[in-house]
């Protein structure tokens, strides 16, 4: 196992990870172009940023925001005042697509065009790549390798610890195989610090939780962290038209509160955690290894995670 190296005097990293997903949210996977949504989109824009950077500069916290190339081309406004608070830039997909049901040539093309709009309107290149959906398909990690990414987070091997994700052959009537890890950093996410499946209306059977419940869940986690985890990562994800809510705006703080009243709390972008880690020996050797994907599956098995 690898560790962070915190800065002296830190004891655990905290990522209030913000998902600036906008209007792009609801053409992804819920395909719901409407005049409503769309307004829902630009709440988070107009509305949620500003009172998500207030919060921020008042508590003194730089994280990261992970941001569809759509949302950079369609508020770039709201994106430079952003980067001109200081907060670091992510990649989350262009319109918040569904990697395992894309093709490789359309998924390496849209993390393309992401690309582009960084470029083009903040003129940056993301060092970090979050999974719309935290979903991989087939060839997502490949290219997350081939695009140079330091870090990646999408996947929960682990939940407060970073780790060197590994590719899965996964078999039916046998056991699963692992391949080597990759190179890429995993920040693990957890969809129980996530706002969106418990606080965002989609249906008659989703969202409008009492936010107490949240707010204790959420503060749990980072106690246990705090309390049992040696140079723990807490890394959680906001949606600027979810927490962005007044009723929820107000949660949030009790957290940040909660979380400043800490001793040690290193406040980090996902870059900067990234670049604190350091690798044992065992971790760089296991990275060294020859990949075991070009074992022949059985007949009733699935492909690999990874295409040979």
């Amino acid at each position: 196992m690898g560790h962070l190296q915190l800065p002296p005097g830190k004891k655990i990293a905290v990522n209030l990870g913000t998902d600036f997903d906008a209007q792009a949210l609801w053409l992804g996977a819920f395909n719901r172009p409407s005049p409503s949504a769309m307004s829902r989109g630009q709440f988070g824009a107009e509305v949620g940023v500003p009172r998500l950077l207030e919060i921020y500069k008042r508590y003194d916290v730089t994280t990261t925001w992970f941001t569809p190339g759509h949302s950079v081309d369609t508020f770039p406004e709201q994106c430079r005042a952003v980067l001109d608070a200081g907060h670091e830039f992510g990649h989350h997909g262009y319109y918040h697509e569904v990697p395992p049901g894309l093709e490789r040539d359309t998924e390496r093309r849209l993390v393309d065009l992401a690309f582009e709009s960084f470029k083009n309107v903040l003129g940056l290149r993301p060092t970090g790549y979050r999974s719309p959906y935290w979903d991989y398909s087939e060839n997502t990690l490949d290219i997350i390798e081939e695009s140079g990414f330091t870090y990646d987070t999408s996947l929960m091997a682990r939940d407060l610890e970073p780790y060197r994700p590994q590719r899965w052959q996964v078999n039916w009537e046998k056991a699963n195989v692992a391949g080597k890890a990759s190179h890429v950093l995993e920040i693990p996410v957890n969809w129980y610090l996530d706002d969106f499946p418990p606080l965002a209306y989609t249906g008659p059977q989703a969202g409008m939780q009492d936010t107490e419940t949240i707010l204790r869940r959420w503060q749990d986690i980072f106690d246990y962290a705090y309390q049992n985890v040696e140079n723990a990562v807490y890394a959680t994800c906001v949606h600027p038209q979810i927490i962005g809510q007044a009723h929820h705006m107000m949660w949030y703080e009790k957290l940040i509160q909660h979380i400043v009243s800490h001793d040690g709390v290193w406040f980090a972008t996902c870059d900067e955690i990234a670049r604190a880690w350091v690798d044992d020996e065992e971790d760089e050797r296991k990275m060294a290894l020859p990949d075991v994907r070009g074992v022949e599956p059985a007949p009733s098995d699935s492909s690999w995670a990874r295409q040979a």
